[in-house]
């Protein structure tokens, strides 16, 4: 059963990053396009799912707290 988006609603980049996983799975499992009776569907772009789940994966990655993100650096010169 196909998952309804809503596109008025505000999502996180993870919640969106989980949807173009989900889209791109669909794709990989049920092949870019079917045909039911006389119609022929396409799924979108798997080109373009590819980049966009490389944007969302940047930008999940920059909003998670690294290492050195609350570190400083102070020079003391001389005495």
């Amino acid at each position: 059963m196909a998952a309804e988006i809503n596109i008025t609603t505000r999502r996180t980049a993870q919640e969106r990053l989980d949807i173009v996983n989900e889209a791109i799975e669909h794709i990989l499992v049920g092949g870019q396009s079917y045909k039911i009776g006389s119609r022929q569907l396409n799924r979108a772009d798997l080109g373009k799912l590819y980049d966009m789940q490389k944007d969302l994966q940047a930008q999940v990655a920059g909003s998670t707290p690294g290492l050195l993100d609350d570190t400083y650096v102070a020079v003391f010169e001389g005495r």
